[in-house]
C-alpha cells in the first residue's frame, strides 16, 4: 500500500517560510486537504509530485526519497490534476490529450488509447474524443484534465478542487472515480473547498493554515470542532449546518445521517 512520509519539511517563498519543519504521514484513507487560500496546499501537492523542492527536510514515497528525483520520474507514481485545467491542458484533440500521459510513460499507442478510452468513459465523453479541449464547457475541460491523469494509473491521484464547475452528475461520476480508486489501492488525495464534497467522500480531512496542521481526523471528528473551523476560516457542510440548528444530538454529514438523527429527535 502506498505510503507518503513528508519529515521536517521547510519551504520557502521570497523568503518567506511557507512550511517550518511540518511533518505528515498519508496513508491509504481518503485524505481530504482543506483551509482557506494561502494555508499552503496547493505549495504542499506540487512539493510530493516534484514541481517544487524542499529547502530543507524530505519527502519519502514507499520508503523512497523523492529528493533528487525529476518530475518526469515522479509523474509515474504521482498524478496530479492542476486546479485550473486551462494550465494542463495542450492538445488539440481529446484523445490525444489524455493519450499524452501513458505514451510518456511507455505504454504503445494502443495500450494508450485504450486507457485513454476508458478514462473518458467514466465521464461520459467518448462521444467527444474527437473535439478540442477549448470548445466544451469549464467543467467538461475539468474532466478531461482528470481523464488524462487517470489514464496514467499512478498510485497516486492527487486533484486540487476537482468540484469546480461541476453539477450534480459530474459529482457523482467524480465520487465515483474516488471511491474505484480506493477500492483498486490507490491513495487519493484532494484539496477542496467544497465542505459537501468532503464530508460525503474523504475517510480522513487535514485541516491546514498557513503552513500548520490545525486538525486531523475523520471528517465528523473535524467539522465538531467548531473552534478550529472559525480559525481557519472554513464553514460546516450544508447539512451538518441544518442538522446544528435542529438541535440534532450530533452533527450529519449527509442524507442518511440526517434522516437517522430526525428519528431520533422525534
Amino acid at each position: 500500500m502506498t505510503k507518503i512520509e513528508i519529515k521536517n519539511l521547510t519551504f520557502n517563498y521570497d523568503g518567506e517560510n511557507i512550511f517550518k519543519d511540518f511533518s505528515l504521514t498519508i496513508d491509504e484513507r481518503k485524505t481530504a486537504i482543506i483551509g482557506q487560500n494561502g494555508a499552503g496546499k496547493t505549495t504542499l501537492m506540487k512539493l510530493l509530485n516534484g514541481l517544487l523542492k524542499p529547502s530543507e527536510g524530505e519527502i519519502f514515497i514507499n520508503g523512497e526519497s523523492s529528493d533528487g528525483r525529476e518530475v518526469t520520474d515522479l509523474a509515474k507514481t504521482v498524478g496530479y490534476v492542476f486546479q485550473n485545467p486551462n494550465d494542463q491542458i495542450f492538445k488539440s484533440r481529446i484523445i490525444d490529450e489524455v493519450m499524452y500521459g501513458p505514451l510518456n510513460l511507455g505504454e504503445t499507442a494502443v495500450e494508450a488509447e485504450k486507457a485513454a478510452r476508458q478514462a473518458l468513459e467514466k465521464f461520459d465523453q467518448l462521444g467527444l474524443v474527437e473535439e478540442n479541449p477549448y470548445d466544451l464547457s469549464l467543467a467538461e475541460r475539468k474532466q478531461i484534465a482528470i481523464a488524462s491523469v487517470l489514464a496514467m494509473e499512478t498510485e497516486i491521484v492527487i486533484f486540487d478542487e476537482p468540484t469546480i464547475g461541476q453539477d450534480f452528475k459530474g459529482k457523482q461520476q467524480l465520487r465515483s472515480v474516488i471511491e474505484d480508486l480506493r477500492q483498486t489501492g490507490k491513495t487519493v488525495i484532494s484539496i477542496l473547498h467544497d465542505m459537501d464534497f468532503v464530508a460525503e467522500n474523504f475517510e480522513r480531512v487535514i485541516v491546514l493554515k498557513e503552513g500548520q496542521i490545525l486538525a486531523d481526523g475523520t471528517a465528523g471528528e473535524v467539522f465538531s470542532q467548531e473552534d478550529v473551523l472559525r480559525e481557519a476560516g472554513l464553514e460546516l457542510p450544508h447539512i451538518a449546518e441544518l442538522s446544528k440548528v435542529l438541535g440534532f444530538p450530533s452533527l450529519a454529514l449527509n442524507i442518511a445521517d440526517f434522516l437517522e438523527l430526525a428519528k431520533q429527535t422525534k
